[in-house]
């Protein structure tokens, strides 16, 4: 059996729900609806940036 991590679309099929409970709060309303929404939109945008960061070399 393949473990959840190793499949294709489980980590994408994640951070789009992520994404779209994001959007669906920042449409509801204010207070923690806006901290919500905030949390839903802001880790995926980080998620997506965190490849293009540049690594420290592990050189020893």
């Amino acid at each position: 059996m393949k473990r959840w991590r190793d499949s294709t679309f489980a980590i994408p099929t994640l951070i789009g729900l992520l994404s779209a409970a994001g959007l669906f709060a920042a449409l509801l309303g204010d207070g923690w609806w806006d901290a919500l929404a905030w949390l839903g939109l802001g880790l995926p945008a980080v998620l997506g940036i965190w490849p293009l960061l540049p690594r420290k070399s592990r050189t020893s």
